[in-house]
């Protein structure tokens, strides 16, 4: 006897899992009286809904108090702006990088085109031409600074 009622315990809790995870039925009842449930009543016809009865997860940690889980919130957020932040700095940094490369390379063009460049002498403040001579250093000056940038 002791047997049996293990099993027929053991089956009880099996089948009380089954019941957990059902499905909601539609019950539509004599007169139309509609019903939700997971067993309908006898003498209703039951129409399957495709809703499962799952139990979501818990929104917080059991044992949090409401300031833990303020505190938690503030953190995520503070997180979240950092990486914010970090992102938009990298973006401005990229941004800034494209117009960079574009520049030395439209300059790297007008040296190899041989036109013709000025520049203002820091010292004075005139207008000075590129000479010839100095047309090639300048060439992989432009060289470099379009490789570094452009990489």
């Amino acid at each position: 006897m002791n047997r049996i009622t293990s099993l027929l315990l053991a089956l009880s809790c099996a089948l009380s899992v089954f019941d957990a995870q059902a499905q909601v039925l539609r019950c539509v009842g004599a007169g139309g009286r509609v019903e939700f449930a997971n067993v309908c009543p006898p003498g209703t016809k039951a129409e399957p809904t495709g809703i499962r009865n799952n139990p979501g997860a818990p929104v917080a940690a059991p044992g949090q108090s409401l300031a833990e889980r303020g505190a938690d919130f503030r953190k995520r957020q503070a997180e979240q702006q950092e990486a914010d932040k970090k992102s938009a700095l990298k973006a401005q940094d990229m941004a800034d990088r494209s117009q960079n490369c574009t520049d030395a390379q439209a300059y790297l063009k007008s040296l190899q085109a041989g036109a013709r460049i000025v520049r203002t002498d820091p010292k004075t403040g005139e207008r000075v031409f590129l000479e010839d001579a100095d047309r090639p250093g300048e060439i992989q000056r432009a060289q470099r600074a379009a490789d570094s940038n452009c990489n």
